[in-house]
């Protein structure tokens, strides 16, 4: 039976990226649903990942991989140390102003104005 490690490389041949192996371990450890939900994606995306297919922004999906999983950290104007994926979270919600508690106003102005917000999150 072939691993997800396994079909990983072969579907992404010498030059498979690190992360892409990691996340190809963290299934393998769990599962791909259970990789998939702590991440904040589906299943599938994840499989199409995993065998090269997914025609949406990797960049994105390393960035979440890398902070939910390798504890990869960003400097948040507004909160200081932030894990990376909790990073493109505040960013996605930023979106749109939700003035429901504070917090939500606070980030709202800070990944506004934040260099790593580029607008492309969602």
């Amino acid at each position: 039976m072939e691993t997800a490690l396994d079909r990983a490389r072969r579907c992404w041949g010498a030059e498979i990226p690190d992360w892409i192996e990691g996340l190809a371990q963290a299934c393998m450890s769990s599962s791909q649903n259970r990789v998939a939900q702590r991440m904040g994606y589906s299943g599938s995306l994840i499989s199409s990942v995993l065998r090269n297919q997914y025609p949406g922004d990797m960049t994105r999906v390393e960035q979440v991989y890398r902070g939910a999983f390798e504890r990869a950290v960003v400097d948040c104007p507004a909160l200081g140390e932030l894990a990376m994926d909790r990073c493109r979270f505040w960013r996605s919600k930023s979106r749109k102003l939700h003035p429901a508690n504070s917090q939500n106003v606070m980030m709202f102005r800070a990944c506004r104005s934040c260099p790593l917000n580029n607008g492309e999150d969602a």
